[in-house]
C-alpha cells in the first residue's frame, strides 16, 4: 500500500512539474512608456495570463532586488514615487500559481529610462542647411564636450529614436539620412547617454528642420492642367495652320494647272474654213463645125 501512495505522490509531483514548465509568460509595460525624468512618478505593470497566488517585479537579470505582489488576478502595478538615476535600470516579472511549485518563465526585459535634466542638451547641426531634393544624402551632427556618450537622433512625432550611434574621440556622432524621400522631412533632435550610465538620458537639445522638395518635373509638365490646355490649343493651332496652307498649296497647284490647260487648248485650237472654189461659168460641149443645111 505505501508503495503504491508514493508512486501516486511522485506522479502527481511529475505532472505538477510538467504543469510548471508550460505556465504562460507574462508581459511586462511601462507608464509612460518612454521613461521619465529625475523627481517624476513611473508605474511597471506585469499583465498576468491567469490570476497568480504571487507576483514579483525584479530589476535584474539574477532577480536578486525585488518586489511583490499577493493575490492578484490579471495584472500587477508596481509604481515607483520621485524617480531618482539609480532606478535606471532593466526590470522583469514573473508569477507562482496556488498549488503547483515553481514559478513562470520571467517576462521580455523593459528597461527603464530616466532623464536627467542637470545634463547639458546636445549641440546639432543640419548639412546640406538649405532644403533638399528627394534623393539627396543628408547629414545631422550632434555633439557634446564629453567624449565618452552614446548618441540618439529623434524626429518629431515619432517616440523612440530613429538611429543611435557612440561618439567619436571630440564627443560627436554624424547621422547620414541616405536618399532622403518625403516622409523625412520634419524636425529633429539629439540627446546621448553616458557610456557608464547607459539608461540615464540627457534633455533633448534643440531642433533643426529637414525640408524636402519634389524632384523638379519635365518642362512640359511644369504648367499642371492650364499647361496642358495651353498645348493643346497651340497644337489644334498648329493643325488648322498647316492644313489651311497645305489647302492653299492644293488649291493654287489646281488654279495653275486649269491655267496652263487653257494656254494650251488656246495655243493649239485653230478655225479652219474651207477653200473658196472660184464660180466659173459651166463649160460648154465644143460641137465640132458643119456646113450649113442648104434650104429646101
Amino acid at each position: 500500500m505505501a508503495p503504491m501512495a508514493l508512486a501516486l505522490i511522485l506522479g502527481w509531483c511529475l505532472v505538477a512539474a510538467n504543469r510548471t514548465q508550460h505556465l504562460p509568460r507574462p508581459s511586462l509595460s511601462l507608464h509612460p512608456s518612454q521613461g521619465v525624468s529625475v523627481g517624476n512618478n513611473v508605474t511597471l505593470r506585469c499583465h498576468l495570463p491567469q490570476p497568480a497566488a504571487w507576483v514579483q517585479l525584479c530589476e535584474d537579470e539574477a532577480m536578486t532586488i525585488c518586489r511583490s505582489k499577493l493575490d492578484v488576478r490579471d495584472t500587477a502595478e508596481f509604481s515607483i514615487v520621485s524617480t531618482e538615476r539609480k532606478h535606471a535600470t532593466t526590470y522583469r516579472c514573473q508569477y507562482w500559481v496556488l498549488w503547483l511549485p515553481g514559478s513562470s518563465e520571467q517576462s521580455d526585459p523593459v528597461e527603464l529610462v530616466v532623464t536627467d535634466q542637470s545634463l547639458p542638451p546636445p549641440g546639432i547641426s543640419l548639412s546640406p542647411e538649405e532644403c533638399v531634393e528627394i534623393g539627396t544624402n543628408v547629414t545631422i551632427r550632434c555633439w557634446i564636450q564629453d567624449s565618452g556618450a552614446i548618441f540618439l537622433l529623434h524626429k518629431g512625432g515619432r517616440t523612440a529614436p530613429i538611429q543611435r550611434q557612440d561618439s567619436d574621440g571630440l564627443g560627436m556622432a554624424s547621422f547620414t539620412l541616405f536618399q532622403v524621400t518625403a516622409s523625412d522631412a520634419g524636425t529633429c533632435r539629439c540627446s546621448y547617454r553616458p557610456k557608464d550610465d547607459p539608461l540615464v538620458s540627457s534633455p533633448l537639445g534643440n531642433s533643426v528642420t529637414l525640408e524636402v522638395t519634389p524632384t523638379p518635373a519635365p518642362p512640359a509638365a511644369d504648367g499642371g492642367s492650364h499647361g496642358n490646355l495651353v498645348v493643346a490649343v497651340v497644337r489644334c493651332c498648329v493643325a488648322a495652320l498647316i492644313f489651311i496652307v497645305g489647302l492653299f498649296f492644293i488649291l493654287d497647284a489646281r488654279s495653275l494647272q486649269i491655267q496652263r490647260a487653257q494656254a494650251q487648248v488656246g495655243k493649239g485650237f485653230q478655225i479652219f474654213y474651207p477653200l473658196e472654189i472660184p464660180q466659173t461659168a459651166p463649160s460648154l460641149p465644143v460641137i465640132p463645125n458643119r456646113p450649113p443645111e442648104n434650104p429646101a
